[in-house]
């Protein structure tokens, strides 16, 4: 039976997806404040964390940032209230692995759930490629940044791990769905623009400070590219 870490401080809320992932064959354990939650998760492993962000003691956003930079790979699914797509995005760059909008529906919430516990959990370590360089881009995989004539593009793993991906695969156009599963392991579902969301910084962050060259190209209906174009 498939162990659950539920991480919510709203009794009704947590009784409710207790009840639902046990009635879906499911262990629920649940905490009410991100410090015990961070120590069960550490200790016990469960096989999915189900957590909310606005949490007594260590936050949901800490719980996620502690959980992997210790390396601890169980999927990570946020249940919460803010719904703004910065939060969103956030919480996927910092290592979440799913998203729930409160109020949400509790047959939802055991899809997304069975869902993480089919895949398994992140591995601790990835393996790293070698330095890519095209044109005025240059990428670090040891350093895990991207650098344009020479300065560096600031930018975060998640968009780093994205730009590397299309650049390893220079001129072919890689699907959403495929990048979604390359990147965050997931399939894409309807109104998912979390890809979408990512290009964007990543273009914000490399095309507009190249002088030379735009790189990233989207065809329309299928996904985007990394392709150097003269400007």
């Amino acid at each position: 039976m498939a162990k659950v870490l539920i991480v919510e401080d709203d009794e009704v809320i947590a009784e409710g997806m207790a009840r639902h992932l046990s009635g879906a064959g499911f262990e629920p354990v649940r905490v009410d404040n991100g410090t015990a939650g961070l120590r069960r998760l550490r200790y016990e492993r469960p096989d999915v964390c189900v957590v909310d962000l606005m949490l007594p003691g260590t936050d949901g956003w800490a719980l996620i940032e502690s959980a992997r930079s210790e390396g601890i790979g169980t999927p990570i699914v946020v249940v919460s209230a803010r719904g703004t797509e910065h939060d969103r995005v956030h919480a996927l760059e910092i290592g979440a692995d799913d998203y729930l909008v409160k109020p949400f529906s509790m047959k939802e919430l055991v899809a997304r759930v069975q869902a993480n516990a089919r895949r398994g959990p992140r591995a601790e370590a990835e393996k790293r490629g070698g330095p890519i360089e095209i044109e005025e881009l240059r990428l670090e995989p040891n350093e895990v940044q991207a650098y344009i004539h020479g300065e560096d593009a600031g930018l975060t793993p998640t968009e780093f791990r994205l730009l590397y991906t299309l650049a390893q695969e220079s001129g072919r156009v890689l699907s959403r769905d495929e990048l979604l599963q390359r990147i965050w392991g997931r399939r894409e579902t309807h109104r998912d623009r979390t890809v979408d969301v990512f290009v964007r910084k990543l273009r914000e962050k490399v095309d507009k400070r190249a002088r030379d060259h735009t790189f990233i190209h989207t065809r329309y209906g299928v996904g985007y590219k990394l392709d150097p174009e003269p400007k």
